[in-house]
């Protein structure tokens, strides 16, 4: 799980901001936040940056210390020590441990611990073995799962005796690989991902993705973006959920483990290089600008962003209202847009086309410049967009 995976980081220096702007690069943009832990750090990161954050865990973790299955597991490495070891999240060690100590199996866990081969997945699971005063015999560069596995196979596990620390949901082909290569496996359940003991905050980011309202979605675990589908299919919303996500919402993931059910449904993804929280949003700072469109327009430079618009490099909020004209008039830019046309695209199914003038009418005052929109009487409105005589070179 790429949560589990991420450093303590130091704030990259500055604020994301383009000199001479008051805004950040994601001023204008809605982020939905699904992680259950670090969620706070993560919304800060976003809004520092101009972002509107919208969060809802998607899961909560529930510790298994008096757990029968984390019991029996424990008990049975006791009994007959394993050869190798693998801890996959730090969180989980830790768990383990101190669920040990509480049943008095601590001192003993810990010295088997030492007789093993330990192999840690990342630099937090090495800090974490290390302050249960264990030493880690090696931890992969690439912090993946797939080079764990590699190297075990490598080293030949036929006969071996090879005990994983689950983190809440099966290792997709990593328990697999080793029994057919013909290793015996003993999972070590710490702790289970569970629905939110509210479901609410979850529903309503479902609602606003599917409606259009956010811009992207970010991912700091598998279980979070498996947790999400199964309750949009609970609500027989999947079928919009992805397809908001195939096209309008982007899909941040903060690695490639956390990638996998997303991809197996098919939706797009994108992950930083590095599986930490801070290149996390430093990539949405730079994928979800590129996304937008601009336009020339009345001889300005218009930015058409989720709930705001640039013009000129200035921000100015929109209301959804008029946000939805915008996106109409944008679509055909330079076009007249029949007013029955643009009634279509308000929120609701209003039939005054009163409406739409009310809406055009704060549009305009929203964006502070004029001319931008042309009224075609008895038409509709349009762009007024810049012929390429009129555009800057």
């Amino acid at each position: 799980m790429d949560e589990e995976q991420q450093s303590p980081e130091q704030e990259p220096p500055g604020d994301g901001r383009e000199a001479g702007h008051a805004h950040g690069p994601l001023a204008g943009f809605t982020v939905g936040v699904t992680a259950a832990r670090r969620a706070e750090e993560l919304g800060a990161l976003l809004e520092r940056r101009g972002a509107v954050v919208q969060h809802a865990p998607a899961l909560r973790i529930v510790p298994l210390s008096d757990d029968s299955e984390l019991l029996a597991a424990t008990k049975e490495l006791l009994h007959q020590t394993p050869d190798v070891v693998v801890a996959t999240t730090a969180i989980g060690f830790r768990g383990w441990i101190e669920a040990a100590d509480g049943w008095g199996l601590g001192e003993e866990l810990l010295t088997r611990l030492r007789d093993v081969e330990l192999l840690a997945r990342g630099p937090k699971v090495k800090g974490a073995v290390r302050a249960a005063g264990l030493t880690e015999r090696w931890s992969p560069s690439s912090e993946s799962m797939a080079e764990v596995l590699d190297r075990l196979l490598e080293e030949g596990v036929e006969g071996r005796r090879i005990a994983v620390q689950l983190h809440g949901e099966p290792l997709p082909g990593f328990v697999e690989a080793l029994r057919e290569s013909g290793a015996e496996v003993v999972g070590v359940p710490v702790y289970r991902w569970m629905p939110p003991e509210d479901i609410g905050p979850l529903d309503r980011l479902l609602d606003t993705t599917v409606a259009g309202g956010i811009d992207a979605l970010t991912f700091t675990s598998a279980p979070a973006a498996a947790s999400l589908f199964s309750r949009a299919q609970e609500r027989g919303m999947l079928d919009d959920l992805l397809a908001v996500l195939g096209h309008e919402v982007l899909a941040a993931c903060v690695g490639p483990v956390t990638a996998v059910p997303l991809q197996a449904r098919g939706v797009p993804t994108v992950q930083p290089e590095r599986f930490r929280l801070g290149p996390l949003v430093q990539l949405l700072c730079r994928e979800l600008p590129a996304r937008t469109r601009t336009l020339p327009v009345a001889g300005h430079r218009l930015e058409i962003r989720g709930h705001a618009v640039l013009v000129d490099g200035r921000l100015r909020p929109v209301p959804p209202a008029g946000m939805s004209l915008l996106r109409a008039l944008a679509h055909r830019p330079g076009w007249v847009v029949p007013r029955a046309t643009l009634l279509r695209a308000l929120p609701g199914t209003g039939r005054d086309e009163h409406a739409v003038e009310t809406a055009m009418t704060r549009l305009r005052a929203a964006l502070a410049t004029p001319h931008l929109i042309q009224t075609v009487v008895k038409r509709g409105y349009r762009l007024s967009l810049d012929t390429p005589n009129d555009c800057a070179p």
